[in-house]
């Protein structure tokens, strides 16, 4: 029977540690692998490091039923699953070595049979290289099922969306395929559609694109409305009245490991052609700057202003800082000398963040002379901003007039 089988995860951040602890509630024996320590003895105690909604009761259920064991070295197993960090480097070239040190780390473990699966988003071509790195590693050639299947959740509703999303499942060889789409039809309820592994990678990265192009796109109309004098979320919401138009929602920029990152992928592997692509991403990438200086003219009035952040997460109702265009925000006005910066992150333990003061929201909201809305967080929304009409208020995300 497929759900006795062993089950190694290599990662245990927003994607690995639900993977993991999802698995094991469904009867597979699970060993999740991080290199951090403190990680590790975290969910062994049945405890969570990141915040996802009823992600602490899976994890500790998981533990719980001796179904789940985190560790630092990786075991043998019949299926493996690399959910590891695929950032980029020096001019938005992919940077694999995480892909890399995590297939030759489970190399030695792999026997005859075994299935090895990337769910980490990457380049065109990264599962080909997994083949090879294991090849190299053990200097031998034995039978695997080799395959891609990209996540595709939105953090806030992971766990619901490992289950009832579709996944697209993408093998070095067809049988590969087969193999690894038969394990993942025992525990998801979406359909689970095959392809090779060029076209799986490739498609994470589309989605993304597509979603950066048209985000680019709203961004793009809040710089010209602003230009015009017109209210951008009232002109997108009397657009979006027409039948087949539905613009997106404009931000202070565009965050996440995804979103911010995979377009640069088909970017870098095809310069000449990805035009669109790549001019939404810097639309997309400037728009913090564009903040910077809305911030910076509203504090020439000010001799030495507080600036009150609101948000700093990439995404509402999220603790995720990756790639963030709100923490970068932050930081930059910090850096410039605008004025003293403090910042109100709900999802965060209040202390410090990369310098700046995560303070509670009621002593951000006095202290303040400029509120910079940045994110769209519950706990931002019934705010009542008729109290705060002696504060300049620049709201860049459309919480004003919800």
């Amino acid at each position: 029977m497929i759900n006795k089988l062993d089950i190694c995860v290599l990662g245990l951040g927003y994607i690995g540690l639900p993977t993991a602890s999802l698995l094991a509630t469904k009867g597979f024996q699970v060993t999740g692998v991080d290199v951090r320590q403190e990680i590790v003895d975290i969910i062994n105690q049945g405890n969570i490091h990141i915040v996802e909604p009823e992600l602490d009761i899976l994890v500790k259920s998981a533990v719980q039923s001796g179904h789940l064991i985190a560790s630092l070295e990786p075991v043998a197993a019949d299926i493996f699953i690399l959910a590891v960090p695929t950032p980029f480097k020096n001019e938005y070239e992919p940077d694999l070595s995480y892909v890399e040190q995590a297939t030759r780390k489970i190399a030695p473990y792999l026997q005859e049979g075994n299935i090895v699966i990337l769910e980490s988003t990457s380049p065109v071509g990264t599962t080909e290289l997994v083949a090879e790195w294991i090849r190299e590693t053990r200097q031998d050639d034995i039978c695997l099922y080799i395959a891609h299947c990209p996540e595709r959740v939105l953090p806030g509703q992971i766990l619901k969306e490992l289950i009832e999303n579709d996944r697209v499942i993408g093998g070095v060889t067809p049988e590969a395929t087969q193999k690894v789409a038969e394990f993942y039809r025992t525990f998801i309820s979406g359909r689970v559609l095959e392809t090779n592994a060029r076209t799986a990678e490739m498609a994470k990265l589309v989605e993304n694109s597509y979603r950066d192009v048209n985000i680019a796109f709203a961004n793009e109309l809040s710089l010209i409305c602003d230009d015009d004098g017109v209210d951008v979320w009232e002109l997108i919401n009397l657009a979006n009245h027409h039948p087949r138009v539905n613009i997106l929602q404009p931000g202070p920029g565009v965050g996440g490991h995804c979103i911010a990152v995979d377009p640069w992928f088909i970017v870098h592997r095809n310069p000449q052609k990805a035009k669109i692509i790549k001019m939404a991403r810097l639309v997309n990438e400037s728009k913090p700057n564009w903040v910077i200086e809305k911030v910076k003219a509203k504090a020439e009035r000010f001799k030495k202003p507080v600036i009150a952040c609101l948000g700093l997460a990439y995404k509402n109702d999220i603790d995720d800082l990756r790639e963030s265009p709100a923490l970068r925000i932050a930081v930059e006005l910090q850096e410039a000398n605008v004025g003293q910066v403090i910042a109100c992150e709900p999802n965060v333990e209040e202390g410090k963040v990369k310098g700046i003061s995560v303070l509670p929201l009621r002593e951000v909201l006095h202290k303040a002379d400029i509120i910079l809305l940045l994110v769209k967080h519950k706990e931002f929304l019934d705010l009542n901003f008729n109290t705060l009409q002696e504060k300049v208020i620049i709201d860049t995300c459309g919480i004003i007039g919800l």
